[in-house]
C-alpha cells in the first residue's frame, strides 16, 4: 500500500509517497480503506517541531483524522464488519485511570491523538470507529474529528446557549471556523476576526453574524467591545488573544482556551478577572459521543463542514504547504484511493 510519510523535519519537501506493507488487524482492532485524510495544526507542528516525534519513528505517517470502509477485522472486534463506512475517533485513552472511570474520556491522564492517517489502509482500534449513515461522504467526515470536536467540547465547557454572544478570535482556522458553525447551530451570535477580508468573507458565508478584519489585538479589543460584552470566548490561538478574550468578556464570562499557536505564556489583567468573576477553561478535544452527535448533525443536514480543497496522495507535500500559507479556509482533505 502507498502512504506519505515524513522523511525528516526540515520541509514539506521532505514528504514522500513510499510503499509500505499492508496493516494486519490484531485482536479488537480494524483495517480501514482510508478515502479521506484531513490536515490539522498538529501535523505541521510534527513536521517543524521534531520533538513533537522521536527521529527514531522516521518515516512518519502523520494524520489524525481519516474516514473510510472497513476491510478486515480482527478477533473480538463486534462494532463494526467489513464494508461499514465508518470514521475514525482519534483519542487514545488508557481506559483506567480515574478521568477515564469518571469521565469524560478526554480527561485521561494518557491522553493521545492517533497519527497514521495519510495512508491507503490503516489499523486502528474497531471500538474507536463510528459508522456512517450513507447520507454523510468521506470527506466531510475526516473533516469532523479534531477540528468540530474540539470546537464542540470548547463550546460546551464554556455553557454556550442560545442568544450567548461568542468570539472567536481567528476564525478562519480549523477550530474557528468549526466554533462559528457550531455556535449557529445551537442558536448564538457570533463575533470572529481574522486580518484577511476574503478569509473573512468566507466565514460570513458559513453564518458568522459579525465579522471584525484585524489581527491586532489592541484593534481586536476595540472593535468587540463596540458590538457589545461577549458570554463565550473560543480561544484557539493563545497568546495576546488570551487578554483581548478575557477582557471583552461580560461578568461571570467564560473563555475556553485549546492551543497557543500564537503564545503559549499569556498575560491578561488577573484583577479583572476575579472582580469580574470570569472563568478560564482549558479544553482538549472531545468525546467519542461529541463525534457521534456532530456525525448526526451532519447525517441530518444541520451542520455542513467545510472543504478548502482536496488533494490525491501524491498531493500531500501540497497540502501542507498550502496550510504554511495560511491562504485557504476550510479543511483540507487528502484521497488517498484517488
Amino acid at each position: 500500500m502507498r502512504v506519505a510519510a515524513f522523511t525528516s523535519y526540515d520541509s514539506p519537501s521532505d514528504i514522500e509517497v513510499q510503499t509500505h506493507a499492508d496493516p494486519t488487524p490484531e485482536r479488537g482492532e480494524a483495517v480501514v480503506a482510508v478515502h479521506a485524510a484531513s490536515l490539522n495544526h498538529r501535523d505541521l507542528w510534527k513536521l517543524k517541531d521534531e520533538r513533537r516525534t522521536d527521529r527514531q519513528e522516521l518515516p512518519f505517517v502523520p494524520g489524525s483524522d481519516l474516514a473510510g470502509i472497513v476491510e478486515r477485522t480482527g478477533e473480538g472486534v463486534t462494532g463494526v464488519e467489513e464494508g461499514d463506512r465508518v470514521v475514525l475517533c482519534p483519542l487514545r485513552t488508557c481506559g483506567t485511570c480515574r478521568f477515564c472511570r469518571e469521565g469524560p474520556e478526554n480527561v485521561c491522564s494518557h491522553y493521545d491523538i492517533y497519527d497514521g492517517a495519510f495512508a491507503e489502509r490503516v489499523t486502528v482500534d474497531a471500538d474507536r470507529l463510528v459508522v456512517l449513515p450513507d447520507s454523510v461522504g468521506f470527506a466531510a467526515a475526516a473533516a469532523l474529528p479534531v477540528a468540530y470536536m474540539t470546537a464542540y467540547r470548547m463550546l460546551a465547557r464554556g455553557n454556550a446557549t442560545v442568544d450567548d454572544r461568542v468570539f472567536v478570535p481567528g476564525a478562519t482556522g480549523g477550530v474557528g471556523l468549526a466554533a462559528v458553525q457550531l455556535a449557529n447551530l445551537i442558536g448564538a451570535e457570533t463575533i470572529g476576526t481574522s486580518s484577511s477580508g476574503e478569509k473573512l468573507a468566507r466565514v460570513e458565508r458559513a453564518g458568522l453574524t459579525h465579522a471584525v478584519q484585524t489581527g491586532a489585538p489592541e484593534e481586536m479589543h476595540a472593535a468587540v467591545e463596540a458590538i457589545g460584552e461577549v458570554d463565550v470566548t473560543i480561544n484557539h490561538l493563545g497568546g495576546p488573544f488570551t487578554r483581548v478574550g478575557v477582557d471583552v468578556l461580560r461578568r461571570g464570562g467564560r473563555m475556553v482556551v485549546c492551543g497557543r499557536t500564537a503564545g503559549r505564556y499569556p498575560d491578561f489583567d488577573a484583577r479583572d478577572l476575579y472582580l469580574g468573576h470570569k472563568r478560564i477553561i482549558g479544553s482538549t478535544l472531545g468525546t467519542q459521543t461529541d463525534l457521534e452527535r456532530l456525525v448526526a448533525y451532519v447525517a441530518d443536514g444541520r451542520l455542513r463542514p467545510v472543504v478548502g480543497k482536496q488533494y490525491q496522495l501524491a498531493g500531500t507535500r501540497e497540502a501542507f504547504d498550502d496550510m504554511a500559507d495560511r491562504q485557504l479556509v476550510g479543511k483540507l482533505v487528502v484521497r488517498p484511493h484517488e
